[in-house]
């Protein structure tokens, strides 16, 4: 089981970093970050199956979602510059508030 999590928390980095990627690809116009938004979705997408071996799909894709979502918000916000709102803070919030009780409800 601590192996699926693993697998889920990789999978979550790798998509991150695939989304990361695709803005710092300025729409396929720079190679690098181009080639890696595949090579970083199919990682993230081959663990992503790995932890669903022993994962529940609905609590695996809440956190691997959730977690996804807050973080590359949070890479917007601090490495791309990009606004932080109280209703954008709120609602990344209330994401996380989510996962935590689709985590809590098994």
């Amino acid at each position: 089981m601590i192996n699926s999590w693993i697998y889920l928390i990789a999978a979550i980095v790798f998509e991150v970093a695939g989304t990361t990627s695709m803005k710092l690809s300025e729409g396929f116009t720079k190679m690098i970050p181009s080639v890696l938004i595949f090579v970083c979705y199919g990682i993230c997408f081959s663990c992503f199956t790995l932890a669903l071996k022993k994962i529940e799909v609905s609590l695996a894709y809440a956190v691997w979602s959730g977690l996804g979502t807050t973080l590359i918000a949070s890479i917007g916000v601090l490495w791309f510059r990009e606004s932080m709102s109280t209703m954008k803070f709120l609602s990344i919030a209330l994401i996380i508030v989510g996962v935590i009780g689709v985590n809590s409800s098994k």
